[in-house]
Parts: structure tokens; C-alpha cells; sequence
């Protein structure tokens, strides 16, 4: 259906056309829903590619709307959509297909009505003969090209498919300046000889984005474009073009129609980027590669519109030459092409670079420019130079880690590189290698410094020769100058050195036990510096026991003190002593020394008893002590050892018994088969194996305690053998019953407080009388009107009313007659509580005298 806004004509020629049908009689036969041919004959290439659209088929619903599922009889070589469109299953070659039809069926899934039509497939050889002569439009009147939908088969109402007919593609200029709309091709249906048909275009740029870009005359068929293309936005447009009745109906299928925009040079080339950086070493020979400059052209690079050519179109500095380098005009790279290059001369070269489109052509192309900046990168072309042939310095003697002189260098490379940095090396004049030449890193300096000691009596002078190096090698071609090595003349200073002993440590063998006054040994120094005249003097520096004294002038060490091996000052036989020595120059030097005395023993320590305390059960079951002696001084003067008990007192050898085991062991044991608990001070003779044996008298203390079936002594026998007595075990007890008598004390004390608390707090106050709490049990001698009783009686006498207080001729009804009262003996107004049942028996001797009372 069209709308009415699409024309007014093509209203009026609707209605024409009915017209002329109604004048002629015919009437429109009635839609009857089906495949719009029985038999369909499609041109198939020789061999089509997987996923490729062949053909459709169209099926008339006559506006049912029902849903329509389409199937075919070759699944794995053909494959239908929804749309009605046929696409390829798979690779096919059209001479392996069957020869019978490709049968297509449609079916309603609503009414289960079914439809089937045939398609033919034939080869493209005819199809293409037969476009070549239908292609061929007839002479129009107008110079217009027309498109001419695909002619009609006469033996039968088939009808041709929308992909049967190849169009050749429209070309239309881009930026093109009108007039618009400006008329590209006429598309005309040999179906409008008979009726009046209406054309219309789909597709991008019609009907889709980019929409309104071309317009087709639905009369006419007179496709026009309505406005300039870009080819750089869209290269080519994809159009359907489409015949209709006035009602609409489809009479031809779809053409397509492609319109190409021709390309116009209309853009500039473009670098990537404006300035290019490249390097090139210094020296390179001519050919070689620099870098390459790229540019893009948004036109079509297949035209001369977009094919580029670059050149130099400068070069700054213009040396040593100026042309130092090329460039390729089609790839952009740029080579050297002279020799030459030397970065300390020309560090860096700037090349202006154009890039022309239409092939370089200077008066139709468009150009553009860039900058190429190219670094000479430095190489080892220059060796180091010192500034001098010969350099001075010195240095004290025995002085280390110092620098003695600075050797400075030029080199004409690029600083704080490789080809720059500076290597020192000592060729000749340090045979013991006293010296270094490390690099200043900063300064590039080579610094010379002593890492031995120097002595000034051995060498006063000394000539180093050093060589200077990069940390790289020199180039190829290029040789180490004279100036590389240079002479470092070192004088060195004399300087007052300390004196030393020798041997240091000295050590010396004695025995132990030297009397004072005796002469050890001479301990002198020597002094290094021999052309000074200097005297020595000495001094003691650490003598720890204060054993010895040294002669200040000559040396000599002797004895202030008997020399012991068994003082804490003795380690494993040895005492260390320190001297000093100083000399008389200036200023004065000094000097250490050690004198090692390895003292040898001697019998001087007597043996005593090890442990000296232990422990024996009462009943000894058999129940045996080892012992050991210790002796201070060393085998063959010490063990081993004789045991042996003394004979005072009496009681020893009577309890006790002693048995040798070894050498260095002995047990002890009762004789006895019981002994009293108790400490027992055991006195125990032992003797060493010296030349001149020493005996002792030994005291082995013995805690005899009672023991449990483990063997073990209690715990108050552990409590006694910890030290504790008799005495001090009964002063604890006693404490300890002190304590508990003053806790006891204190608690019947608080106990007897809380009662005479409770004691007062009953008798002051009156509600708590245990006379209120009589109670009435019986109601025996008396009546109702001998329960009108008083009961004031029972109330404190301090509690009851006065008379003046009442009102005169009313009384309570408890209360008894106004006759004479008896006199009742006067109770005590606050018992005691501990008086509780004679206050109760006062009561009960009250109320039997009380005539008024009631019975009980």
C-alpha cells in the first residue's frame, strides 16, 4: 500500500486504471495462497561457496497471516529460511548434483495445508549469454542509462529470481557540485507495456541509514541522487530496486543495484606523526639504514589519488655535505648515502620530509611535510688522553686507603658512556702491587692510592707507569695514542713508627710457686725507624694478679709474687701479661707486647671429698654412697686417690664403713642396721698420687631420714635437710597455734557483740514483746461476754494510756472496771534475754492473781 502523501498522480492513476478495467469488464481474480510459480529456473556458477544466497522463493499468504515453514527435499546441499531465501549447505559443484528438481515445500502450521513447487537448476554458461543479450537496453530517446528488469520465459508464467540478473555497478563521483537531485539510471519493467507499475528503492542510503541519499521517481523509475558523496565515508552504496501494481503486488522480483562513488582527490597525505626520530652511528659507511617515515591518504590508494611518493626537501647542517642521506620516495626510508658522519662534529641532522599524492606529480598532487631529526650516536672513536705526561704525589709511610695523586684525562667521545669512561691500569713500577688506579666516576679522574703499606726504610721513591683505556674498545682502524699512558712519580714520607716485640706473644715455661724477687725473662722491643736515634722505654700494662715488674730501661720481668696455676687468673695453665714500649720520638710512639707464662704444676692442693653432703635412709636395705675426691692440681698430682675413715671418734668405724671401688671411687655404708634420723658429719682421710703425696682430712655431712617404700626421705625430712632444725620446725608450730587461737578468739567475740545487739533492740522497742503473742487455746468457765477481757495487762506499763489524756466517761471496751486494783508485784521493766522463762513465769503468777483475767 502507498500513502497519500506520496503523490497525488499515483492516486489518480489508480483510479484511472480501475476505471479502465471496470470499462473493459474484466474483474480481478480472487488470491488464492501458493508458491507464486509452479516451477522455478535458477542459473546456478559451476561451483558456489558455503553460506551463499542462491535464490528464493515467494509464497502468496493472500493477508491470512498465517505462520508458513518452508522445507526442501536436499537438506545437506541446500537451506531455506523463513524469508523464503535458498542458501548453500555446503560447498556444491554443480555437476554433482542430482538431475531430477529440488522439490520445495511449504506448509501451514495453522491449517496443515501443504504446497509444493519445483526449481530447476541450471548452469551459468546460458544464463550468461542469455543477460548478455537482454543487458542491452533499446535506444531511448534520453541519454540516460537504463536498467531493465529481467525478461519474462514464454513458455510458461514462471518468473525470474531477484539473484538471476547481474547489473553492472553505477559509478557516481564523490564531492560531485550538481545540480541536485541529479539523475543517475532509469530502471524500467517490461511488465509496463500492459499496466501501470510502481518502482521504489531499499536499502542504505534510501530507506536506511544513511536515508535520503537517493530517490527514485515512482513512475518513471529515475534514480537520482539528492546530494555530494564521500568516498572516504561510504565507497559504494548497496540498493534493491522493486516493481509493484497499483495494488500493490509484486510483478518483477528484486534487482540489485550497486552504485560505486568514483574517488576524487580531495585529501591531503597525512604523516603519523610530525616529527620522526631516528639514530644513526657515527662513521657508518653510505647505504646504511637511518629510518622510516610513513604517511596515509584517505583516498583511494588503488587511484593515483592515493598513491604516495616521498623526498628530502632539506637537511640541516649541510655537513659535510648536503646531501648526507636519501629516502626512498615509495617506502619512506631513509639510508645514508655519504660518509663522513662524526658526532663531535655534527651531533644530530634535521631533514624536512614531503609526502606528494598523484604519484609525486608536482602540479596536480597534494603534499604534505614532517621533520626527521637523526642523532649521531657516538662510537669509540677517540682513545683517552691524559693532560700530562708525568704526575706527582706522596705519602706517609704505613698510611693505607689514601690518594696519592689525581691523573687526569680528555676524550673527545660522549661523556658517561662506555666510549667515554675512563679504565686505569698499573703497567710497570708496583711489582708488589701496593698501588690502584680506580676511576672517579664523576670526574672521570684516575684516583692513585695506596692499598699496602709503604716503608719509608725499605723504599723512599716509587715510578708507576699507568695506562688509560675505555671501557669499550676502540673501533675498528683506530689505535691507542702516546698520550694513553703517562708516569706518576710517589715520594714517600718517614714518619715516627711504634716500636714492636718480637716474638709477640712471647711465652715462657715455669712451675708454679716461684718465690718474688725471681727473673723471669728479658722482654725488649725494636724500634723500625733506623735512621732515627731513639731510646726505649717500658711499662706494664696489664697484669692481672699483680705477679710481676718489668725494668723500664733494660726489659727484664721478674716476680713480685708467688706464681699460682690454680688462681681464677690462670686459664688451661697460662697467665697473660701485656707490656708497653714506648719511644723518644715525636711525637712518641708506642708499642704493645704479650708475655705468655705457661705455668707447670706441682703437688700444692690436698684432695677433698665430693659431694660433700647426701642423704641414707634409716634402714639401709643395702643402701650405699659413692664419694670422689677433688684436687686442684693436675694427673700425675692428683688422682688416684686412697680412702680412708678417721679413728676419732670412736663411733665412725663403729656405724660406718668405707670401700675403695677405683682409683678416683670410693662407697660409703652403715654397718649397722639401723640409725637413728639425724645429720652425721663423716670424717674422711684422703691422699693424692704426688711425687710428694698430700693428705686431707675430709668432712662428708650425711642426712639419715626416714624414707617411704620408694626408697625417698618425707617431706619433713626434705624440710630438714633443706636446713631447717629441731628449734626452728617447733618455733613454726608454735606460730602457727598462736594464729589459730587469735582467729578463734576473734570470732566468738563477733558472735557475742551480734547477741547483745539483738538484746537491746528487743527491749527498746515494744511491738516485738513476746506478750503480745499470747494466744487464746480453749474457751472453758466462760461465755461469749467473758471474751469482753482486758488485755492491758500484758502491755508494757510504759505503753498504757493516761487518765488524763482520756476523756472523762468513755472507756475502751476492753478495759476493766474503775473498782480498787489489787497490787501485783512490779516486774522489771527490761529483762534480760537471757531471763526469758522467769519473765514468763511472772506473767503466768500475774494473771492468776488478776481476778478480771480470763481463764486460761
Amino acid at each position: 500500500m502507498y500513502s497519500l502523501h506520496e503523490g497525488s498522480g499515483l492516486f489518480l492513476l489508480a483510479v484511472l486504471a480501475g476505471l479502465q478495467i471496470a470499462a473493459e469488464g474484466r474483474v480481478t481474480p480472487p488470491c488464492r495462497p501458493g508458491f507464486s510459480e509452479d516451477v522455478y529456473k535458477v542459473v546456478m556458477p559451476d561451483i558456489v561457496e558455503e553460506g551463499h544466497p542462491l535464490f528464493n522463493v515467494r509464497f502468496v499468504d493472500c493477508g491470512q497471516g498465517g505462520l508458513v515453514r518452508f522445507e526442501c527435499s536436499n537438506p545437506s546441499d541446500f537451506r531455506i529460511e523463513v524469508d523464503g531465501v535458498v542458501y548453500a549447505a555446503r560447498g556444491i559443484e554443480l555437476s554433482t548434483l542430482p538431475v531430477s528438481p529440488l522439490l520445495i515445500k511449504a506448509s501451514d502450521t495453522t491449517t496443515q495445508q501443504q504446497w509444493v513447487t519445483q526449481v530447476k537448476l541450471t548452469p551459468s554458461t546460458d544464463y550468461n549469454q542469455q543477460v548478455q543479450q537482454v543487458a542491452a537496453p533499446p535506444a531511448m530517446s534520453e541519454d540516460l542509462q537504463e536498467i531493465v528488469f529481467p525478461l519474462r520465459n514464454t513458455d510458461s508464467q514462471l518468473k525470474r529470481m531477484k539473484r538471476d540478473w547481474v547489473i553492472p555497478p553505477i559509478n557516481v563521483p564523490e564531492n560531485s557540485r550538481g545540480p541536485f537531485p541529479q539523475e543517475l539510471v532509469r530502471i524500467r519493467s517490461d511488465n509496463d507495456k500492459n499496466r501501470l507499475l510502481r518502482y521504489s528503492v531499499t536499502g542504505p542510503g534510501a530507506d536506511q541509514p544513511p536515508t535520503s541519499v537517493f530517490i527514485i521517481d515512482p513512475i518513471s523509475g529515475e534514480l537520482s541522487v539528492k546530494k555530494p558523496l564521500d568516498r572516504e565515508h561510504i565507497s559504494n552504496f548497496h540498493l534493491r530496486a522493486h516493481a509493484v501494481d497499483l495494488n500493490g503486488n509484486q510483478v518483477e522480483n528484486p534487482i540489485d543495484i550497486v552504485i560505486n562513488v568514483i574517488d576524487m582527490n580531495d585529501n591531503r597525505p597525512e604523516f603519523t606523526h610530525q616529527i620522526w626520530n631516528g639514530s644513526v652511528p657515527e662513521g657508518s659507511k653510505p647505504g646504511t639504514f637511518v629510518m622510516t617515515v610513513t604517511s596515509v591518504d584517505k583516498d583511494d590508494p588503488k587511484t593515483a589519488n592515493g598513491m604516495l611518493r616521498y623526498k628530502i626537501l632539506s637537511q640541516n647542517p649541510e655537513s659535510p655535505t648536503s646531501n648526507m642521506f636519501t629516502i626512498n620516495n615509495k617506502t619512506g626510508g631513509i639510508i645514508t648515502v655519504a660518509a663522513g658522519l662524526d658526532r663531535e662534529k655534527v651531533p644530530q641532522y634535521t631533514l624536512i620530509i614531503q609526502a606528494t599524492d598523484m604519484e609525486g606529480n608536482p602540479m596536480y598532487g597534494l603534499s604534505n611535510t614532517a621533520t626527521a631529526v637523526i642523532r649521531v650516536t657516538d662510537v669509540n672513536d677517540n682513545a683517552p688522553e691524559f693532560t700530562a705526561e708525568t704526575f706527582f704525589g706522596e705519602v706517609p709511610e704505613n698510611r693505607v686507603n689514601v690518594i696519592v695523586a689525581n691523573l687526569t684525562v680528555t676524550d673527545k667521545d660522549q661523556p658517561n658512556t662506555p666510549a667515554w669512561n675512563a679504565v686505569y691500569k698499573i703497567t710497570g713500577g708496583d711489582p708488589t702491587g701496593r698501588f690502584s688506579v680506580p676511576t672517579d666516576p664523576t670526574t672521570n679522574e684516575g684516583l692513585v692510592t695506596v692499598v699496602k703499606p709503604i716503608d719509608y726504610e725499605t723504599s723512599r721513591t716509587y715510578v708507576l707507569t699507568v695506562e688509560a683505556k675505555n671501557e669499550v674498545s676502540l673501533a675498528r682502524g683506530i689505535h691507542s695514542p702516546r698520550q694513553s699512558t703517562a708516569t706518576v712519580s710517589i715520594r714517600v714520607i718517614d714518619v715516627n713508627e711504634s716500636p714492636y716485640f718480637e716474638p709477640n706473644p712471647k711465652l715462657i715455661k715455669l712451675e708454679e710457686g716461684m718465690m718474688p724477687e725471681s727473673t723471669l725473662s728479658t722482654f725488649t722491643a725494636q724500634d723500625p725507624d733506623r735512621f732515627m736515634q731513639q731510646t726505649i722505654r717500658y711499662s706494664k700494662l696489664a697484669d692481672p694478679a699483680n705477679w710481676l715488674k718489668i725494668d723500664p730501661n733494660t726489659g727484664r720481668i721478674t716476680t713480685i709474687a708467688i706464681l699460682d696455676r690454680e688462681s681464677p687468673y690462670v686459664k688451661n695453665s697460662l697467665y697473660n701479661a701485656t707490656f708497653l714500649a714506648s719511644d723518644s720520638g715525636i711525637p712518641p710512639a708506642s708499642g704493645t707486647g704479650t708475655l705468655q707464662i705457661f705455668l707447670l704444676d706441682i703437688n700444692d692442693n690436698a684432695p677433698v671429698v665430693f659431694p660433700q653432703e647426701t642423704e641414707i635412709c634409716e634402714k639401709p636395705e643395702p643402701n650405699a654412697i659413692n664419694i670422689t675426691a677433688l684436687d686442684g692440681d693436675l694427673n700425675p698430682n692428683a688422682g688416684p686417690f686412697a680412702f680412708e675413715l678417721a679413728h676419732r671418734p670412736a663411733d665412725v668405724r663403729r656405724n660406718w664403713t668405707i670401700t675403695r671401688v677405683s682409683g678416683d671411687y670410693a662407697q660409703v655404708s652403715l654397718k649397722i642396721g639401723f640409725l637413728e634420723s639425724g645429720i652425721y658429719d663423716i670424717p674422711i682421710l684422703i691422699t693424692d698420687s704426688g711425687n710428694l703425696p698430700m693428705t686431707n682430712t675430709s668432712y662428708l655431712r650425711i642426712k639419715v631420714c626416714q624414707c617411704d617404700f620408694n626408697g625417698d626421705c618425707t617431706d619433713q625430712q626434705h624440710i630438714m635437710a633443706a636446713g631447717l632444725g629441731t628449734g626452728a620446725i617447733i618455733s613454726i608450730l608454735l606460730c602457727i597455734i598462736i594464729l589459730l587461737i587469735l582467729v578463734l578468739m576473734f570470732v566468738v567475740w563477733m558472735k557475742r557483740r551480734d547477741k547483745e545487739r539483738q538484746a537491746k533492740q528487743l527491749l527498746i522497742d515494744p511491738e516485738d514483746d513476746v506478750r503480745d503473742n499470747i494466744l487464746k487455746y480453749d474457751e472453758e468457765g466462760g461465755g461469749e461476754e467473758d471474751q469482753d477481757y482486758d488485755l492491758s495487762q500484758l502491755q508494757q506499763p510504759d505503753t498504757i494510756e493516761p487518765d488524763a489524756i482520756k476523756p472523762v466517761g468513755i472507756r475502751r471496751l476492753d478495759e476493766r472496771p474503775l473498782h480498787p486494783e489489787p497490787q501485783y508485784p512490779i516486774r522489771s521493766a527490761a529483762p534480760h534475754p537471757g531471763d526469758i522463762g522467769d519473765f514468763i513465769n511472772e506473767g503466768l503468777k500475774a494473771a492468776d492473781n488478776d481476778p478480771t483475767a480470763p481463764p486460761l
